[in-house]
């Protein structure tokens, strides 16, 4: 069963889509977009995850993506630490995901690890696509391509503006932060010791938006069991360039790491 929903949080409305059922101790994959994304723009992966992997799934728009409310504008430079200290809870408190089970693409992999290390006891696994956790040179030069094509490349913008209501406004607000008003030095690698959950790093390993040491502090640092995954001749979006490698890697993790807990809530549901 595949539902679109509006979630309310204190007024706003967050758009939703909800793949299936779920009971309040059951693992539920929850889906973060990237910094520009939005539920259209996984496409079919997370029902393609769901069904590998025999879980529920949950994906929403954040404020100021897809069909979801605007975002106060101007965004905070600790955007991503509100979004994963008081918008997720909210979510997972609104929905009744009580083990969520979290799936974060680039900024969502980021929500994800700020998540996992703000309530260590919450979530099932942690699973990131080509998430940062520290602004790197080539972080900043992709953005700054990213900004010049949104700029010169009409067509990207007619694509971008499918996926979203308040496209310009979103695009905006989203540079503005990550290169006028996070410092060069930004990082959260003193937060990994915190994650106790099992972690799956994946990342490309031609990211135009990161190296492949993101991989190694993220492995390294967290305090619970991890693994990466670096898939050659990949970029930034591994769950749409390589999506049968990636759902083999996902679902092989979550067999390994969570197989017969797993198995267990998803039969009892």
């Amino acid at each position: 069963m595949i539902a679109d929903l509006d979630i309310d949080l204190d007024g706003r409305r967050l758009a939703a889509r909800r793949i299936g059922d779920w009971g309040p101790e059951e693992p539920v994959l929850v889906f973060l977009h990237e910094g520009l994304g939005s539920i259209t723009m996984w496409r079919d992966f997370p029902e393609a995850l769901a069904a590998r992997t025999g879980l529920p799934a949950l994906v929403y728009d954040r404020f100021g993506y897809g069909r979801s409310d605007p975002a106060p504008q101007p965004r905070p430079r600790d955007f991503l630490g509100k979004e994963a200290r008081g918008v997720l809870p909210a979510v997972l408190a609104e929905t009744r995901v009580g083990r969520p089970l979290l799936v974060g693409h680039s900024d969502g992999g980021t929500i994800a690890l700020m998540f996992a290390a703000a309530f260590p006891e919450r979530p099932a696994a942690c699973i990131t696509l080509a998430a940062h956790v520290v602004l790197e040179a080539q972080t900043k030069a992709g953005l700054g391509a990213l900004a010049e094509r949104w700029q010169d490349d009409a067509e990207f913008r007619r694509r971008l503006a499918r996926h979203h209501q308040s496209v310009d406004a979103l695009v905006k607000g989203w540079l503005d932060v990550w290169l006028g008003h996070v410092p060069t030095g930004w990082n959260m690698l003193d937060d990994l010791a915190r994650i106790t959950c099992p972690v799956l790093a994946i990342q490309g390993e031609l990211d135009e938006h990161g190296t492949l040491a993101q991989l190694d502090e993220i492995t390294s640092r967290v305090a619970g069991p991890a693994e990466a995954a670096i898939l050659p001749g990949c970029g930034h979006v591994p769950h749409l360039e390589q999506p049968e490698e990636v759902l083999d890697r996902i679902a092989g993790f979550i067999a390994n790491r969570l197989g017969s807990a797993t198995v267990a809530a998803s039969d009892a549901s």
